[in-house]
């Protein structure tokens, strides 16, 4: 076997080699996409379902709620008024720990997308 012949044989097998790895690279990316994909869309639907059915649960909390302090304070509107007065201020504490929030949900979900 002569020295271009032994070159010849080795760059092709290098060749070979490389082709494997990129096909394999290729192959393992469209997977982790595909599951990361699926976590994602799997996450979502739940939120929405359960979200759905929590809001659906306040909604009728909050109406009981405005009408008991209504009959309480023999005053229906005021009622709704104080509930109304009670979701704007929780809305306005959760404005203010949004960065928190933000926080903790980078901290729980990046274990899934980084060290999977």
């Amino acid at each position: 076997m002569t020295v271009f012949e032994s070159i010849n044989h080795s760059t092709t097998k290098a060749t070979d080699l490389g082709q494997d790895y990129i096909k394999k690279s290729q192959a393992y990316y469209k997977l982790k996409v595909f599951q990361q994909l699926t976590f994602t869309i799997s996450m979502l639907g739940k939120a929405l379902v359960i979200g759905s059915i929590l809001f659906i649960g306040f909604v009728f909390l909050a109406f009981a709620l405005a009408m008991a302090i209504g009959n309480l304070l023999s005053n229906i509107a005021l009622g709704y008024l104080i509930v109304s007065g009670l979701f704007f201020c929780i809305a306005l504490i959760v404005y203010k720990l949004r960065h928190r929030i933000d926080q903790k949900i980078i901290k729980t979900m990046s274990p899934k997308f980084f060290n999977s």
